[in-house]
């Protein structure tokens, strides 16, 4: 099963997540406990293979700011998480990721019609948009049909719940932050851990 893991702000845990095979990374520039500077991502990102997804991740930040970060960071990846018009996520040349707060199935129905590459099915928003650590009913995603999107499951993952969240929701990859962390800030064990059972799950 791919992973992404989100909410990286330093090179040891970017590190360990690469041993372990991790297939993409998440750095936050917008309000958040994970939230990273452009020059902080760079310093890291310049360490990553180039056949990691290096995902930005920003909330309702205006298209001029986006293209500033992405070209100093180095990200390759541009994953919408706030309230942003599908008009506005045509815009860019990199691949898209738009994050939907999911609560019920009516609300898959948004999914469809966007223009995205990914779209990330993530828990109800709390104080802040993402990263919650709360899971939402996977059993809604089964067997729904998301044309050619790839879905990426996020929201209250961690190496206790992962098997029974891949099996039931199928995604294509499936997204964790505050599930490898301890008070915080990212754990090398429980990334290390989370990493070593997605790669025993396959659909």
């Amino acid at each position: 099963m791919k992973v992404k893991i989100c909410g990286i702000t330093t090179k040891e845990a970017a590190a360990c997540a690469v041993e372990n095979g991790v297939n993409a990374l998440g750095f936050v520039f917008a309000a958040s406990k994970r939230k990273i500077n452009a020059e902080q991502a760079k310093e890291i990102i310049k360490i990553l293979p180039t056949n990691i997804l290096k995902v930005g991740v920003f909330v309702n930040e205006s298209k001029k700011n986006i293209e500033k970060i992405v070209n100093v960071s180095g990200i390759n990846a541009i994953q919408l998480h706030g309230d942003e018009t599908a008009d506005f996520a045509t815009d860019f040349s990199l691949p898209i990721i738009k994050a939907f707060s999911i609560s019920s199935q009516a609300d898959l129905q948004q999914v469809v019609s966007y223009p995205c590459d990914y779209a990330l099915l993530d828990s109800p928003k709390g104080k802040y948009h993402g990263g919650n650590g709360i899971a939402f009913d996977w059993s809604i995603l089964k067997d729904y049909d998301f044309g050619n999107k790839k879905i990426i499951l996020a929201g209250g993952l961690n190496e206790d719940n992962l098997i029974e969240a891949v099996n039931t929701a199928k995604p294509y990859m499936v997204d964790v932050s505050s599930g490898v962390e301890t008070d915080g800030k990212k754990d090398l064990v429980k990334i290390k851990n989370f990493l070593q059972i997605a790669n025993t799950v396959h659909i």
